[in-house]
């Protein structure tokens, strides 16, 4: 999934498809595939926007900045060098130099690429 109010762009949510608001709530399966999902959507952004680093996360529990509390999802967000700036600080604003319509085209070439593609 596509973050709404990204932190930079390509900024994307990994979840699982069953409502779970912890780790411990997953099975070994679905552990296993939200980590190879994790790691194959890592790649596609590698491959579509060429950033030079990832910040990856888990936000569990409402004190700890989940929206969604009771559905768990892994945060990946690309970063360049110099991306952050003083707008968020200055004038509680974000700069996202791409609109997210042009980034999710670019993005599902790339998870089409990689045979992960979807009908929606």
């Amino acid at each position: 999934m596509m973050n709404r109010y990204p932190y930079a762009n390509g900024h994307v949510l990994v979840s699982p498809c069953r409502h779970v608001n912890d780790l411990e709530g997953l099975s070994e399966e679905e552990s296993k595939e939200l980590i190879l999902t994790t790691r194959d959507t890592i790649r596609v952004l590698k491959d579509s926007l060429s950033p030079e680093g990832f910040n990856v996360g888990i936000n569990l529990g409402k004190v700890a900045g989940a929206g969604y509390a009771d559905h768990l999802h892994v945060h990946i967000v690309p970063r360049w060098n110099g991306d952050h700036n003083f707008m968020p600080v200055i004038a509680d604003a974000k700069v996202i130099s791409e609109h997210l319509l042009a980034t999710y085209a670019k993005l599902r070439d790339g998870f089409d690429r990689l045979g992960m593609g979807s009908s929606g």
